[in-house]
């Protein structure tokens, strides 16, 4: 079924820096598609319009608002200048946490064009609502960064573990002033220092297009399109199976694609549909629950019980995520099960 050297071909023609609403990231899209009107097939495009405020920006701006407040009620230099400062920043993350439901809209800022690819093959022998769906994704755009995602992590669990205990220590020296030792304030000092630092670090973990992309994505991609060359062929086709081929733009960016994308299937019945997505390729394959491991998938559970080197099980997902996002776990958060490609093994490569 696999070609080795085409895979290789593809990855080695896809590697170059594409950062997300850029003629480079276009640059890669019109090489996939003309891949693919090479196998007879007739991809779709879908446009779009997307800010980076939601991936760029956020994030940063409400880890800095909160360390300012760290910072005003350690400092403490009076009530009145506190409480406001912890009003405004409490009407800032409602009104943020309203908007970044359906960051898509946002177009804050510069505003880039983008793309999703996509087509669909129709399963061999068709019946009338009885079609499963199997949707394959992968991204075309890459993303630069100072850092790699490995120490970028890093920075944000050092963010998510200072900032809740200085705040606790600030809260019990305002109410047990007296008692409180100098061991105690050296501590909240020193747990200051490192939250600053970890976002003033953040702040300097500039996004450029630099990275060639080669693990994240040009390794989906190219196992994307071989699994699409062998499903082009009619005779390989699958009984009652549809098959979806989806190369997203600006995932880089807050996901913005797979975003986009998701309307076309909102409606996909979640027990016919298995989604696998191409993030990279690693080490290890994550399979995403919602219904896929049961009575009838039971030879599968013990394969995974008996493999997990190579096979992680996650059931559920959170709104967020430490330092990393992809069209898989937007997509798992949209309750769809199916398989995921790409582990931490690869983090030191990615973005670097």
């Amino acid at each position: 079924m696999t070609n080795n050297n085409r895979i290789q071909k593809i990855l080695n023609e896809l590697t170059f820096p594409r950062l997300s609403g850029t003629q480079f990231e276009r640059k890669a899209y019109d090489k996939v598609k003309k891949r693919i009107e090479r196998l007879g097939l007739a991809p779709k495009c879908q446009e779009f319009v997307f800010s980076t405020f939601y991936s760029r920006i956020y994030p940063r701006f409400t880890l800095t608002l909160l360390s300012w407040l760290l910072l005003v009620l350690s400092i403490d230099l009076n009530v009145i200048f506190n409480l406001v400062n912890l009003l405004l920043i409490i009407i800032f993350i409602i009104v943020a946490i309203r908007l970044t439901r359906t960051p898509e809209k946002i177009k804050l800022g510069p505003k880039y064009h983008s793309q999703n690819l996509f087509l669909k093959i129709p399963s061999k022998v068709q019946k009338e609502d009885a079609d499963y769906n199997i949707l394959f994704f992968s991204h075309l755009d890459s993303k630069g960064q100072r850092f790699s995602i490995k120490i970028r992590i890093q920075l944000y669990y050092t963010w998510i573990i200072t900032f809740p205990l200085a705040l606790t220590i600030i809260v019990l020296s305002s109410f047990y002033l007296s008692e409180v030792s100098l061991i105690l304030c050296i501590i909240e000092f020193c747990l200051l220092i490192m939250n600053l630092i970890a976002t003033a670090i953040l702040w300097i973990n500039t996004t450029n297009n630099e990275s060639p992309g080669a693990v994240d994505n040009a390794s989906g991609i190219s196992c994307v399109m071989e699994i699409l060359h062998h499903f082009s062929d009619p005779k390989n086709r699958l009984n009652n199976f549809t098959l979806w081929f989806i190369f997203t733009g600006a995932e880089e960016s807050g996901t913005m694609g797979v975003r986009n994308f998701y309307h076309n299937i909102k409606d996909f019945d979640r027990k016919k549909t298995y989604i696998v997505n191409f993030d990279s390729i690693g080490k290890q394959v994550t399979l995403w629950d919602h219904g896929l491991l049961n009575n009838k998938y039971y030879k599968s559970f013990n394969y995974i019980l008996e493999n997990r080197e190579i096979m992680n099980l996650a059931k559920k997902t959170h709104r967020f995520y430490i330092g990393t996002y992809s069209d898989g776990l937007f997509l798992l958060n949209k309750k769809f099960k199916g398989i995921g490609n790409g582990d931490k093994g690869n983090n030191k490569y990615v973005h670097s």
